[in-house]
């Protein structure tokens, strides 16, 4: 392509600060720009987020209050392009209700009906007990998700549950919502290795609270995994927690802390296992389990779930130790490849394509 598309996509924060859903909307802009020359213009919610103007090519503006006049000004400057918003209403509000964002897409789409807006919906409402405040907070929060979802021309999510929730808000108004679990943001590698071609090195990898979780939740486990796979080395990946152990039982933990994406990913491609604690009903969701998929790795979760969620199986495209014994290379590997099959059908290059189809623009 010789002409230069361009789509505005609406973000809570960019880099340099740490955000998944940041990493997720930069990553995907990159991809864009290299498979289909689309440009992307950020627009960022928060006006206390420090960046810079400009973002690897990619011009970035920010709303200096979070006011609805501000947000009609910043998207009335360009008449043209399709807008793409990554919500995730904790982002652009501190109690989860972005009350201005989604009246001034409201007013701006009164203003210019001919315009896209798509909604990338990372999250949709948060839930909770009636002595927390997400209890409270619920309806405000399911009224805005419902507004924006029959707001949207187009719908996107990442687990198929929230595209069943998304098609009952809309009113049926959207029935086809894609629902693509997210990719890794470390990237890719072009090739994987065998397990059997790598170190015996095991990776603990993501954010501190996650990190945490794996070392005072499942130390026991992590233990088991170290003995049956004879791994000889931890490889901690992430920001210091402070209290990362030294050893678990004999096999020392080496705290690598924070590192590029292509230190972290050069890493993943020569170990043989990533282990983690989650909820297995989110694993779609998570970009630790997603960067273990993708570079070939044995993923091993402390949690498991008899029914298939997203497609993801326990035993099949991950490994629970306390329920089994893993000791055949045959079966390591397999579990492995299942894992990267699946990835593959929402890879960073595919979820590209997918995003350009559906900002309706022809190749």
């Amino acid at each position: 392509m010789s002409d230069l598309i361009t789509v505005i996509s609406i973000v809570s924060r960019l880099p340099p600060a740490i955000d998944g859903v940041g990493d997720y909307a930069l990553n995907l802009a990159r991809q864009l720009r290299k498979d289909f020359n689309m440009q992307t213009h950020f627009i960022v919610g928060n006006p206390e987020w420090n960046g810079e103007s400009e973002i690897e090519g990619f011009p970035v503006s920010q709303v200096i209050e979070n006011s609805v006049n501000n947000l009609v000004e910043l998207l009335s400057s360009d008449r043209f392009s399709s807008v793409l918003l990554h919500y995730v209403g904790y982002g652009y509000a501190k109690r989860g209700c972005p009350f201005w964002l989604v009246d001034g897409l409201q007013r701006w789409k009164s203003l210019y009906p001919q315009r896209s807006l798509i909604t990338m919906f990372h999250e949709i409402y948060a839930s909770g007990l009636p002595w927390q405040s997400s209890f409270w907070l619920s309806p405000l929060q399911k009224n805005l998700a419902t507004r924006l979802a029959r707001l949207s021309d187009r719908i996107v999510t990442s687990k198929q549950s929230y595209a069943d929730i998304l098609e009952k808000l809309s009113n049926g108004k959207r029935t086809q919502i894609n629902s693509l679990p997210v990719f890794s943001n470390i990237g890719e590698p072009e090739q994987v290795r065998p397990l059997s071609d790598r170190q015996k090195q095991l990776v603990v990898f993501g954010g501190v609270a996650k990190r945490l979780r794996v070392y005072q939740k499942s130390q026991a486990s992590l233990e088991y995994v170290c003995q049956s796979l004879d791994i000889q080395e931890i490889l901690d990946l992430g920001t210091p927690t402070g209290k990362t152990p030294k050893l678990i039982g004999n096999v020392p933990i080496l705290e690598l802390g924070q590192q590029p994406a292509e230190k972290i990913s050069a890493i993943m491609a020569d170990a043989i296992a990533g282990f983690l604690n989650y909820n297995p009903d989110f694993l779609g969701k998570s970009t630790i389990f997603a960067a273990y998929c993708a570079h070939g790795l044995l993923p091993i979760n402390a949690q498991e779930n008899n029914s298939l969620t997203d497609e993801i199986k326990a035993g099949e495209h991950y490994w629970v130790p306390n329920k089994s014994e893993l000791k055949d290379v045959k079966i390591m590997q397999a579990i492995a490849n299942n894992a990267c099959y699946w990835y593959s059908d929402h890879s960073l290059s595919a979820q590209s394509k997918a995003f350009f189809n559906i900002l309706n623009v022809v190749i």
